[in-house]
C-alpha cells in the first residue's frame, strides 16, 4: 500500500486549479509502474518521491498520464506544500531529473502553508516547431502573432504565441491531433498586457499527454523571461498568470525573471496550493 495525497494547485480553491498526485514513498517503484499509475489516476502529473537527498531534501520523478518530465512546475509547487506540512520548514529542497529546485514556502498565523515560490532551472531558448503547422493546427493566422513565436526548454519544450486580446486566446478551438503530431511539447496561447503584467493564457499539450493544461508552472517561468526579452514588461517585475478558466480550473501563477538582455540570473515561479485528498494505492 502506498500512501498518496492531491493537492490543487495554482490555486487556494479545492476543486480549481491544477491537481497533481503526490506519492509520499515510492523509491521501491519501478518507472513501468509509476507510468501505468499516474495513466490510471489521469492528472496532468502525478509524482513519486524515491527518497531523501543529501542536503536533505527529497528525490522526486514526474510523470504525465503518457510520459516522463525532467522537471515541471505544478507538480513540484505541490509537493513542496506536502513536505513543508509535515517537516515545518520555510525551504524545501527537490531534485527532479532536471536538478535541485529550492521552494521557499509562507504560511498563515496558524501555520498552514499559504504559498510557495520556486526558483526554477534556467530555460534554454530552443527553435519552436513548423510555424505553418503550428499556426494550423492552433487555428491562427501569422498576422495575428503580436511577438514572435518563441521556445524554450527548462526540462519539457515549451512554445509561446502571443495574441492580440484575452477573447482571441479564449476563442481558439485548436486541432488536436493535428498538434499532437508535430511532438512533445507545450504551447501557451496568451495576451499579455504589459501596463499591469496580467496575462490570459492557455497551454495545449496533447503531445506530453495532456489536451489543455489548467495551470503550467514550467512554462510561467520562461513566459516571464520571453515578455521581458521583448520589452513587455522589464526584468524584475512580476507578471501574474489566469489560466485554466476556459476549462472550469481557474488558476493563478506569479512569475519573475531577474537579470537583463545580456544575462539571466533567476526565474521564480510562484502560487498557493491547497491540499484536497489523501488515500492509499493497492499495488501488489
Amino acid at each position: 500500500m502506498y500512501d498518496y495525497a492531491i493537492v490543487d494547485v495554482f490555486t487556494d480553491t479545492p476543486l480549481e486549479g491544477n491537481p497533481v498526485a503526490v506519492f509520499l514513498a515510492a523509491g521501491e517503484l519501478d518507472a513501468t509502474v509509476m507510468q501505468r499509475v499516474s495513466r490510471e489516476l489521469n492528472l496532468s502529473e502525478t509524482v513519486f518521491i524515491t527518497g531523501p537527498a543529501p542536503d536533505g531534501g527529497a528525490s522526486i520523478r514526474i510523470f504525465t498520464p503518457t510520459l516522463e518530465l525532467p522537471f515541471a512546475g505544478h507538480p513540484v509547487l505541490g509537493t513542496a506544500f506536502i513536505l513543508g506540512e509535515a517537516s515545518g520548514e520555510p525551504l524545501v529542497m527537490l531534485h527532479p531529473p532536471a536538478g535541485p529546485v529550492p521552494v521557499a514556502l509562507t504560511r498563515n498565523a496558524e501555520g498552514t502553508v499559504v504559498h510557495g515560490e520556486m526558483e526554477q532551472p534556467l530555460p534554454s531558448p530552443e527553435a519552436p516547431p513548423d510555424m505553418s503547422e503550428l499556426l494550423a493546427a492552433l487555428g491562427i493566422e501569422s498576422g495575428e502573432l503580436v511577438l514572435p513565436v518563441a521556445a524554450f526548454r527548462n526540462g519539457p519544450l515549451q512554445v509561446y504565441v502571443a495574441l492580440g486580446s484575452d477573447e482571441r486566446v479564449a476563442a481558439l478551438q485548436p486541432d488536436l491531433r493535428r498538434l499532437e503530431s508535430l511532438g512533445s511539447f507545450g504551447v501557451s496561447c496568451f495576451h499579455a498586457d504589459g501596463s499591469s503584467g496580467r496575462v490570459h493564457s492557455r497551454m495545449f499539450g496533447p503531445g506530453l499527454g495532456v489536451a489543455e493544461d489548467p495551470a503550467t508552472g514550467s512554462a510561467a517561468g520562461p513566459l516571464a523571461v520571453h515578455l521581458a526579452a521583448h520589452g513587455v514588461v522589464p526584468y524584475g517585475q512580476r507578471i501574474e498568470i489566469d489560466q485554466g478558466i476556459e476549462i472550469g480550473r481557474p488558476s493563478r501563477l506569479l512569475a519573475q525573471a531577474d537579470g537583463n538582455g545580456d544575462r539571466l540570473e533567476r526565474v521564480l515561479v510562484g502560487g498557493a496550493a491547497v491540499i484536497v485528498a489523501r488515500g492509499q494505492f493497492h499495488l501488489h
